[in-house]
């Protein structure tokens, strides 16, 4: 089952990477891809999370030594294929935001979609490394649009 599921969401996080990266980009389907992209990944990650503490899935691990506070407890979490289907959800979910995001600025800022497409493959691989790199390219076109600040005193 748990297979089954990581297969799913991978498959769907990577036809909304596709349609991002590739495709025309409308408001329609900019909305599309929060909603019907980041928001199935969000629904089902909540869905799978309230399952498994519900006690109505069980994940085959030790639910005492679960802790999000020590290495062993998150250890715990993802040593089980439920832990790591729902954290790689996680994962998909946020990251498939975050290059929403950069899309969307990159657009406002007028980049091209060149520049755009090996930050978005970035972000799709290695999320935060990615988001850090565009965080740094769009620094100087940031400052330049939003004009001279006035000093505090």
């Amino acid at each position: 089952m748990w297979n089954t599921i990581f297969g799913m969401a991978n498959l769907w996080a990577l036809l909304a990477w596709t349609v991002l990266i590739a495709l025309p980009r409308k408001p329609v389907s900019l909305s599309a891809l929060m909603y019907a992209g980041v928001g199935l990944l969000c629904l089902a990650y909540v869905l799978l999370v309230a399952l498994v503490l519900g006690g109505l899935v069980h994940t085959g691990g030790e639910q005492g030594a679960i802790s999000f506070t020590s290495v062993p407890g998150v250890r715990a979490i993802f040593s089980t294929d439920a832990g790591v289907t729902i954290g790689w959800i996680h994962y998909l979910a946020l990251d498939l935001f975050a290059g929403l995001w950069i899309a969307r600025d990159a657009e406002a800022k007028a980049y091209s979609r060149l520049l755009q497409a090996p930050v978005l493959l970035l972000t799709f691989m290695a999320g935060p490394a990615g988001l850090g790199v565009w965080l740094l390219v769009r620094e100087g076109r940031a400052r330049a649009v939003a004009g001279p600040r006035k000093r505090l005193r």
